[in-house]
Order: C-alpha cells, then structure tokens, then sequence
C-alpha cells in the first residue's frame, strides 16, 4: 500500500476579482495553470491512522486534523462508510506556505486519488470531485490539475486557450501573504472592472503570444498584496526588470510571483540569476501547462 502522489503548483495567469456578495464571497475569472513543481503526498501502511509532515517548508505545520491533506482523507472515508485498514499518511511540503500557489487544495486533491487507489475505493471521479469542492472552492480545479478558466466562487470551471507549455520561473520572496488579509485589503478598493471575463483566444501559438494577451488582463489581488507586504513588490520589480521576463505577475493572493519566458534556456538563465542575486527566496524554473 506504499503509494505516494503528486500535487502540483497552481498559477493564476490572470485573476480578475469582484466585489463580495451577500455571502461575503468574492467572484472571480481566472485562467488557472498547473507548474510541474509541487508537494507530494505518500500512504503507507501503519497500526493505526498516522500524519506526518517533511520537508524544507514542514516545520511550520504542525501535522493537526485541521490540515487539508487530513480533511480530504476523513471526507472521503466518511462518504465510502465501512471499515478500512488503517494508514500513515506523509506530506512532504515543498511549495511555501500561504503563497498563492494552492498548495493546500493540491494536496487534498493529491490525498483523494492517493487513498481511492490504495485503498481501492469505489468512487467515482463525481465524488471526488464533490468532496474536494467541499474543501474549497479551487478544490476541484486543483484535485484534477487541468488547464482551465474558473469562474464564480472558482467552481465553475470551462475549457482555457489551448497552448504548448509555457517556460516559467516561480519567485516566492520569503514572506506569507494570508488570503483573507488580502481581500480584505481588496475590499477597501474593488477593482472596478470586476470579475469580467476576457475574449479569449482558441490557441496561444507561442509564449510570446500568450504573454502579449496576458498583458491586457490582470491579477485585482495584486496591488492590495503590495501594499500589506512590500516585499512581493520588490520581487515583481525585479522579475520584471530582466530581459528574460516576457510577463511578471503574481499568483493568486501571493506572495509568489512569476516570470513567463519565451523557452527552458531563458527560464533556466533567469532562474540561475535569480538565485545568485536574492539567495535567501524560493526560486523554481518550472514548465506551466
């Protein structure tokens, strides 16, 4: 029953928010990318039902009920019902914490394929996709990891742009950027455009193409992060002072940002660069797609 399973990195390449409604919630149009750097998840067979975290970003979770990964399993068990064998549960935290890169709903969506096939579960791929909406509302976007436009809460997903993958490098200065801060940062000034969906294209024929589209549309979360954390700002000042950087952007509430590159040799210079000149942030060269 050793099994383990990936949970890749989630990147907004445009996050356009509107005001919050009755409920609070905020509706948003993203288009949503997956990066090919992420967290794992591992099972494996133990006495009785164990969580354990690793990794250079583990030490700052503590391994509690109130973690995704462990939310995802006791949900998914509670809708199979029955007895089942107990196991050990082991996330190994790569991605930051709290950085706009939905590492939390990715390893809960890793955790529900993780434990239907070690376990053997028979459940549907629509149960696993309720289960991780209830976790989330990007729960089900991140559970599949698929290339997608995401509308209202971040449920309502629809077919993106097809493109090839696009070259990029992840640049996370250091500091957390809590989601709820930031809306409410946002909310002191919504973007007037609001949660508008652009006209979008069939196909990106290349990075250059789909970094000029991009270029008209925007993340609203920025400029309230800037302001609580300046040093997301000075990330994106950076990124987008080098030649490489076709576009600069944050993800999601940050404080990740990221550069689009035109192909692997300019991402992997960048990223070179990048570490040498800022070698206490996270730096990750990475395929988007």
């Amino acid at each position: 029953m050793s099994l383990s399973a990936f949970a890749p990195a989630k990147v907004n390449l445009f996050l356009h928010v509107g005001g919050p409604d009755a409920d609070g919630y905020h509706p948003v149009a993203s288009l949503m990318v997956f990066a090919d750097v992420g967290d794992r998840v591992a099972v494996q067979p133990a006495e009785n039902f164990e969580f354990g975290i690793t990794g250079p970003f583990g030490h700052g979770l503590a391994p509690s009920e109130d973690n995704l990964v462990v939310r995802a399993a006791r949900a998914l068990l509670a809708r199979v019902g029955g007895p089942k064998p107990p196991f050990r549960l082991v996330l190994d935290k790569q991605l930051p914490i709290a950085a706009g890169l939905g590492g939390g709903s990715s390893d809960a969506g890793a955790t529900l394929k993780l434990l239907r096939q070690a376990l053997d579960l028979p459940v549907q791929d629509e149960i696993l996709t309720d289960v991780a909406a209830e976790l989330g509302a990007d729960g089900p976007a991140c559970l599949w990891a698929r290339t997608a436009i995401a509308q209202g809460r971040g449920e309502r997903l629809s077919p993106a742009p097809t493109f090839r993958s696009l070259d990029a490098v992840l640049v996370n200065p250091g500091v957390p950027s809590p989601t709820g801060a930031v809306y409410r940062a946002y909310d002191e000034a919504v973007a007037p455009e609001g949660a508008d969906l652009p006209p979008l294209p069939e196909r990106f024929e290349s990075a250059e193409e789909a970094a000029a589209f991009l270029a008209y549309c925007r993340n609203d979360l920025e400029a309230p992060a800037v302001r609580l954390e300046p040093r997301i700002g000075e990330a994106l000042d950076l990124i987008r002072g080098e030649p490489e950087t076709l576009l600069g952007r944050m993800s999601g509430s940050g404080a990740t940002c990221f550069a689009l590159c035109a192909g692997d040799i300019e991402a992997e210079g960048l990223a070179e660069r990048l570490q040498v000149m800022r070698p206490d942030w996270w730096v990750r060269r990475c395929r988007l797609g």
